[in-house]
């Protein structure tokens, strides 16, 4: 009868066991709709795992300088140094929850002396070792741990996610940088002409073969290139700061190549180095399950779900009885009135059950809380599955407009250079204003400047993509 009663109670203890489901794992959610990059044109989509996001950051920026500083300030930035404290930190918690198993042990010496009326002092003494340890019958440890794991993947996607912003905007400041250069370099240029121009009107002028309206007109264009000249270089040290802010050093010059020595990698692309830059032809995006797999916001987005799943499991658990062992083992010369010397070996243990009965509602409100907070961190996750999918809409459409914008201004700069050389021809044999040379000056190097600050922008757009697919961050 005793052997049937106590299967009895086991059968019924794991039946309940089964039935609460305090020991269920939670399940990563790996789905996204099939539309989740919306509509967009000329999308490559690749389906056999060479997606543009599943290339290492080395491999997508080909630019050595630019790969020196990436590297320089992944290992210097205090936001990534942050991260990775944060990451020690839930290490630290988890190891803490994995060693929640194990019993705790205490050394506690107790001396007494006491003395009654006349009676001689009464010395006492106990060398205990003292044990506890809580059996984990319904599950309480074993969500909590498996919470802390959950916290810590967070926390490793939440330095990825850090470390990929940091990859991001430092490539997009290098390539700031060289449009930078390459728009100084027009400007300069066109000072060199312009200026020339100017003293060309002041000598015929000066011959009375001009109006002063014209020199002044010449000069006022000439003037506002050399302004644009200063506010470019202002613009220049401004983002070189910028860098050496996500370097955390002083103010100090950037080294880089310049601009199109090194187009991001599209190794099938021919042709203008602007072009292979942003051409959505050589972009492979793709499909949306993948960028689920590697996106950190999303990855961490899960990772909260998880662990708000073991934190209700682990408020279920609350409800059944939690259950402890204590034991105490050492040499003591207290024997209950009496005091023996030497002392002597004791032992003892102690077994409890503690069943919650009214606990003022407070563990039905703490499972209703994580319930909640399960619920709201659902829709957060699929809110951020939206929103990645609208980065990588908003991205593909940036680098089409690019793209087609380019061979625009390309050939816009082709026919302004040629109205320009014309124009000035027209006016040296004095079929021609200075008024229409000066309108054709202003309108190349407006068309100049232009088309490289386009190309930037494509570029801007292609980097942006590959963030938006989970591009620089490790594979899991």
């Amino acid at each position: 009868m005793k052997k049937q009663s106590a299967f009895f109670v086991a059968a019924a203890v794991s039946l309940l066991l089964t039935g609460c489901g305090v020991y269920d794992k939670y399940t990563q959610k790996n789905e996204a709709p099939a539309d989740a990059f919306g509509t967009t044109q000329d999308i490559n989509v690749a389906s056999n795992g060479n997606s543009l996001a599943t290339m290492s950051w080395r491999e997508f920026f080909t630019d050595p300088v630019l790969q020196s500083l990436i590297d320089m300030v992944l290992t210097h930035n205090t936001d990534v140094n942050s991260a990775r404290i944060a990451v020690e930190k839930s290490e630290a918690s988890l190891k803490m929850a994995r060693m929640a198993y194990l019993p705790s042990l205490y050394f506690s010496p107790q001396g007494t002396m006491a003395k009654f009326d006349d009676n001689p002092w009464s010395k006492t003494y106990n060398l205990p070792l003292q044990l506890s340890m809580d059996v984990d019958v319904f599950g309480s440890l074993t969500n909590k741990k498996r919470a802390a794991n959950a916290v810590l993947l967070q926390a490793q996607m939440r330095e990825e996610a850090i470390r990929t912003n940091l990859i991001s905007t430092t490539a997009q400041q290098y390539y700031m940088l060289q449009v930078l250069d390459r728009q100084l370099e027009i400007l300069t240029q066109t000072d060199s002409l312009w200026n020339a121009s100017l003293e060309m009107q002041k000598t015929l002028w000066e011959n009375g073969k001009a109006y002063s309206t014209a020199v002044n007109q010449m000069e006022s264009s000439y003037l506002n290139v050399k302004a644009q000249i200063v506010d470019t270089r202002r613009n220049i040290r401004a983002t070189e700061n910028a860098i050496c802010r996500l370097l955390a050093v002083a103010p100090q010059h950037i080294n880089r190549n310049k601009w199109g020595s090194s187009a991001l990698h599209h190794p099938d692309a021919k042709g203008n180095t602007g072009q292979r830059m942003f051409d959505t032809q050589f972009l492979k995006i793709g499909v949306p399950a993948s960028m689920l797999e590697l996106r950190p916001d999303i990855r961490m987005a899960n990772h909260a779900m998880e662990e708000a799943f073991y934190n209700t499991q682990a408020a279920r658990s609350a409800f059944f009885p939690s259950i402890t062992l204590n034991g105490t083992g050492g040499w003591t010369n207290s024997a209950g009135a009496a005091v023996v010397n030497p002392g002597k070996l004791l032992l003892s243990f102690v077994g409890s059950l503690t069943q919650p009965i009214f606990a003022r509602g407070r563990l039905k409100a703490n499972l209703k809380i994580n319930q909640l907070t399960e619920e709201d961190l659902l829709q957060r996750y699929a809110q951020t599955v939206v929103d990645a999918g609208n980065q990588v809409n908003e991205a593909m459409a940036d680098c089409q407009a690019a793209r087609e914008k380019h061979q625009f201004y390309s050939r816009q700069v082709e026919v302004l250079h040629e109205a320009y050389t014309g124009t000035h021809e027209l006016m040296d044999n004095g079929k021609a204003s200075y008024l229409e040379v000066l309108t054709a000056q202003e309108s190349l190097l407006n068309a100049q400047l232009s088309e490289a600050m386009n190309m930037y922008k494509g570029a801007q757009a292609v980097i942006a993509l590959y963030i938006a697919l989970g591009g620089g961050t490790t594979v899991p």
